[in-house]
């Protein structure tokens, strides 16, 4: 099984958790990344422009996207406002098209991509490599990114899509190291993207088939982990809630637990003795602000806050504290450390109360 190693936000990072060869990249140059926070709704998309955000990036109300939650994402007539604020402070928006057409379904990704050309979308964000063609053949002049759903993560991959596509910027699956990330930036002109606060994700992004075993519903065609209709929350008489995902439970929670994202990954299963635990995964969160100068100098263009489900007071706090550590690393790099102003933010948003550097050190 795969445990996540858990950082405490208390204790300060050290140097020496890098072997010597990435020392160096606390003193070379550095450009300063793009913080780009997620857009569930109007409130959220004005919390994240508000709290700094360079860019928000955003969904249509449907399966093209990887978030297809009800309530959330967005009609065309919902965005008009949203492009109308973002524009007002001259800040960028990318749609999410990151799911994978079936059969003849395929003219209803054509047609969100056609959407996002036509609101002027900074860029498109695609998983499917014969929606990044139609993308590319129709629109040539296009800004096209490649979803971390498509699961690129060395750089002839990527290289690949480059040359066939033209894509400008890869968003990368959350399973490569800090030196991976620059191996591979050395060896691209693409620009790097990566996942920085929120949920951790710890199979390789686009390729999990937990979801889709217990409900026959896949993640990649319907654009939901765990899709809603097959989700319970359930009373339990002695106090306390189950969760169930399609009549299978995932979690048992006393009265005072808070519940974890309702996912397999996240479950907490029985034991042969009898007691239980988490399997697969601790309820905790990605946390990069103690390797912040490593992933900056690593040539990394962007940092990304999971989230497009989550509430407003988390998109504004997250957006917040990694607007002001950006700041702070490119201002003095050789000064920066973690405030405790923003690991307490971290910890009292985050889902759980533990926080994790994920595979950016160690696998």
């Amino acid at each position: 099984m795969l445990r996540i190693p858990v950082i405490s936000p208390a204790i300060p990072f050290s140097i020496n958790q890098f072997d010597a060869s990435i020392k160096k990249l606390y003193i070379l140059p550095m450009t300063k990344p793009e913080v780009i926070a997620p857009a569930g709704n109007l409130a959220s998309l004005r919390a994240a422009v508000d709290s700094g955000a360079d860019a928000v990036y955003l969904g249509f109300s449907d399966s093209t996207n990887a978030r297809n939650f009800e309530g959330l994402n967005f009609t065309p007539e919902e965005l008009e406002d949203g492009i109308k604020y973002i524009r007002s402070k001259g800040r960028k928006f990318f749609v999410a098209i990151n799911t994978f057409p079936q059969a003849d379904a395929v003219p209803k990704w054509y047609k969100a991509v056609d959407l996002a050309m036509e609101l002027s979308a900074d860029a498109v964000i695609i998983a499917n490599i014969g929606v990044l063609k139609y993308a590319r053949d129709k629109y040539p002049q296009a800004n096209l990114h490649l979803s971390t759903q498509a699961s690129s993560s060395n750089y002839e991959s990527i290289n690949f899509y480059k040359k066939h596509f033209g894509i400008k910027r890869v968003v990368l699956p959350r399973v490569l190291t800090v030196e991976e990330i620059k191996h591979l930036r050395e060896r691209t002109d693409v620009e790097i993207e990566v996942f920085a606060l929120g949920g951790l994700c710890i199979n390789i992004e686009g390729r999990c088939y937990l979801s889709s075993f217990v409900t026959g519903a896949s993640t990649n065609t319907e654009g939901a982990c765990s899709p809603s209709r097959f989700v319970r929350f359930i009373s339990e008489p002695a106090g306390g809630m189950s969760i169930t995902l399609n009549n299978m439970t995932l979690n048992r929670l006393g009265k005072n637990e808070s519940s974890p994202y309702p996912t397999c990954c996240k479950g907490r299963y029985t034991k042969p003795d009898g007691s239980y635990a988490y399997v697969f995964e601790d309820p905790e969160s990605l946390n990069v602000l103690q390797i912040l100068p490593g992933l900056m100098d690593a040539g990394v263009a962007a940092l990304k806050i999971e989230g497009r489900q989550r509430t407003k007071t988390y998109v504004a706090a997250m957006t917040g504290v990694l607007r002001d550590a950006v700041d702070s690393c490119f201002k003095d790099a050789a000064a920066y450390k973690v405030r405790p102003e923003w690991s307490s933010k971290t910890v009292a948003t985050f889902e759980g109360t533990n926080e994790t550097l994920g595979s950016y050190l160690v696998k």
